[in-house]
């Protein structure tokens, strides 16, 4: 057997051009949905995720403010920021990129956002509306695993799915989504007991763990589907995810390709919360 990709790079251009569409239809009513973005300090990585951010929203008809400051901001200047930005009409969804530095309470600054513009799902209030099955914005990477199933007409009522990773951005929202689905699902961790025992009674598996080669052949039932959420580098510095790609490929179903999976995902269902948002209003 060898598995099917599940490409994310085609499947978030189809989701993309949903979201430039229905920009134009609020355009059309006067509003044009926005994002603000917020960068505090120089990480490297954080700089190319938010101009990969504000890259999107100008392709697909969002409008974004780019807020950038030096790393010695405060915490009480970033949390007036944020009240500004949550007082600002133009503004519909607020995104403060993390890590922040180590001066201030990112669960703090995650909190003060308005929950109505809480676009990345990292609020309480997001969290708690996931958990209960209310109206809410999931966080984005996990709704991209979600919408990645979907492209494939995967049905997940009472198929077994096994999460490795229990982080509060992609193991325990990943979780609920897929028991909202109503598949019984086992989250797994640096904790749990032969791994190798639960994700052989998979029948979809979800590694998030950033630790390479976490999931390998032996350790997936044949026709089992795979969503590799991981980002690492490999011995020769290529970019790879958490799962044993080319062992894994030859037992499951279906698999998703790092990079060109989950990755593009997760921007583009930042694009669809900030354009749900607008049309909430």
């Amino acid at each position: 057997m060898t598995a099917q990709l599940i490409n994310g790079n085609d499947l978030s251009a189809k989701l993309r051009a949903d979201v430039a569409q229905r920009a134009a239809a609020l355009k059309a009513r006067g509003i044009t949905p926005g994002l603000a973005v917020v960068l505090v300090g120089d990480n490297p990585a954080s700089q190319v995720y938010v101009r990969n951010k504000v890259k999107a929203c100008a392709d697909n008809g969002l409008h974004s403010v780019l807020e950038k400051h030096p790393a010695d901001m405060s915490e009480a200047d970033l949390l007036a920021l944020v009240d500004r930005l949550n007082k600002d009409a133009s503004i519909h969804g607020i995104l403060v990129q993390l890590p922040l530095p180590a001066h201030i309470d990112a669960q703090k600054v995650i909190e003060s956002i308005a929950p109505e513009k809480d676009v990345d799902g990292f609020h309480v209030a997001s969290a708690g509306a996931l958990m209960v099955g209310q109206p809410g914005f999931w966080p984005c990477t996990p709704y991209g695993c979600m919408k990645m199933l979907e492209s494939i007409g995967y049905d997940l009522k009472g198929k077994h799915a096994v999460v490795i990773g229990r982080s509060n951005i992609v193991g325990k929202p990943m979780a609920l989504m897929l028991l909202q689905k109503d598949a019984t699902v086992t989250v797994c961790h640096s904790r749990t007991k032969d791994l190798k025992a639960q994700t052989l009674q998979a029948d979809v598996i979800v590694a998030a763990v950033g630790k390479r080669d976490v999931l390998t052949f032996d350790m997936v039932k044949p026709g089992a589907v795979v969503i590799d959420v991981g980002m690492n580098r490999d011995d020769a510095g290529k970019l790879c995810g958490d799962v044993d790609f080319e062992g894994v490929s030859k037992v499951a179903s279906y698999i998703t390709p790092v990079p060109g999976g989950v990755g593009p995902m997760t921007i583009t269902m930042l694009l669809v919360n900030t354009i749900e948002a607008a049309e909430r209003l």
